[in-house]
C-alpha cells in the first residue's frame, strides 16, 4: 500500500471513511459506528482556512497533511445555518473531499438552542432540518452542535440565567426536537460541554444524554472548555470524570489549548497548559478512534500543532491512563 507526502496511506483514508458510516441493520433506530484502527487528525476547515473557495481550502488543507475535516457551509460561502442549500453543493462537497484523499468527518450545525427568543430556536431547528438532510449526500454522518446561552447575541457567551430551570427546559425541549431531525435524517448531532454554555460539566452532559436516551444524541469532546474558574489545578481529575461520564459516547474531539480556566480555550495545541498526554491517553483508554480535529488555529500553526498531537498520539501507545 503506497503513502502519499502526508505519511497516510490509501488504507488510511478508507479506515476513516469507515469509522463515519452507519449500520442500521439491527433495527430501525440503532445507529452503528465503524471505527478505523487509531484516531485520524483534521481541522474545523472554515475557521482556519477563512478565504478563496471551497476547492482552494481543501487544497491548502491537503498540502498541510491533514486528513479530514468538519466542513462549514462557509467553506462554500453561504451562512453556516442556511435556509437553502444549493443543490449542486452536497455532491461538490463530497467529490472535491474525496479527490483530494480527505474525509468529511462533521459538518458545523451550530445555532443557539438556549436562545430566549423561542422563534429564534424554531428557526434553528428548521436550518438544521436542512443540513441534516443532505448530509448523506456530502458523505458524512455527523453534525456538531451547541447547546447554546441564555444570551441572545452570542451562544458561547456566558449568561447569569444559564443555570435556571427555565434554560435547561428550553434547552433541553430544543435538543429532543433536534434529536428526532437526526433521526429522520439517520445522523448522528454531537454537542459539547462548555464552560460558558448551560450545558457547562461533563455531570450535564451526561444528564442531558439520560434525558434524551437516544442513539442519534452523542459528544464532542473539547478538554479545553471544561474548566470553570479556579479549576485548572484540577486539572487530571476534571479530565478522568469528563470521560468517566462520557467515555463512550464521545463520536468528535477537537485539539486546542488553555492558559487560563474561567472559559472555553482559545489556543492552538500544545500552546497553552492543557495535559495532551493525560487526554491522549484517556482517547486510547475509552478506545476512541474517530478523528481529532485541530481549533482554534492560523494556517501558520497548522503544521505544528498537527505535529504535536501526532506526537503525543503516538506517545499514547506506550502510556497508562
Amino acid at each position: 500500500m503506497t503513502a502519499d507526502n502526508t505519511g497516510r496511506s490509501r488504507r488510511d483514508f478508507f479506515y476513516l471513511a469507515g469509522a463515519l458510516a452507519f449500520d442500521t441493520t439491527s433495527g430501525p433506530h440503532r445507529v452503528k459506528v465503524v471505527h478505523p484502527a487509531s484516531p485520524q487528525i483534521g481541522i474545523l476547515l472554515a475557521t482556519t482556512f477563512t478565504t478563496g473557495t471551497l476547492e482552494a481550502r481543501l487544497e491548502a488543507a491537503k498540502a498541510n497533511g491533514l486528513g479530514c475535516v468538519q466542513m462549514s457551509m462557509a467553506a462554500a460561502g453561504l451562512p453556516e445555518m442556511p435556509d437553502q442549500i444549493p443543490a449542486e453543493l452536497p455532491d461538490r462537497m463530497r467529490r472535491e473531499s474525496s479527490v483530494r484523499g480527505i474525509v468529511i468527518a462533521s459538518m458545523t450545525g451550530t445555532f443557539n438552542m438556549t436562545h430566549p427568543d423561542e422563534e429564534h430556536r424554531r428557526t434553528g431547528l428548521r436550518r438544521l432540518r436542512v443540513l441534516a438532510e443532505v448530509c448523506p449526500r456530502i458523505g458524512t454522518s455527523f453534525i456538531h452542535v451547541c447547546t447554546g446561552t441564555r444570551d441572545p447575541n452570542n451562544m458561547w457567551r456566558y449568561h447569569p440565567d444559564n443555570g435556571s430551570p427555565e434554560s435547561w427546559r428550553d434547552m433541553a425541549g430544543c435538543v429532543r426536537e433536534a434529536t428526532d431531525i437526526a433521526r429522520q435524517a439517520n445522523v448522528v448531532l454531537a454537542f459539547e460541554p462548555e464552560v460558558s454554555n448551560v450545558v457547562d460539566s461533563a455531570s450535564k452532559a451526561r444528564r442531558l444524554l439520560d434525558e434524551i436516551g437516544s442513539p442519534h444524541l452523542k459528544v464532542t469532546m473539547d478538554p479545553a472548555n471544561l474548566f470553570h474558574a479556579g479549576e485548572l489545578s484540577r486539572m487530571k481529575e476534571i479530565l478522568d470524570e469528563a470521560f468517566s461520564l462520557l467515555g463512550k459516547d464521545i463520536v468528535l474531539c477537537h485539539a486546542k489549548d488553555l492558559d487560563h480556566d474561567g472559559e472555553a480555550g482559545h489556543k492552538p495545541a500544545g500552546y497553552g497548559v492543557l495535559d495532551y498526554d493525560r487526554y491522549m491517553s484517556l482517547l486510547r483508554k475509552y478506545e476512541y478512534k474517530g478523528p481529532i480535529l485541530l481549533h482554534g488555529l492560523t494556517i501558520e500553526q497548522v503544521r505544528g500543532c498537527l505535529k504535536f498531537v501526532r506526537a503525543k498520539l503516538a506517545s499514547s501507545l506506550h502510556t497508562a491512563a
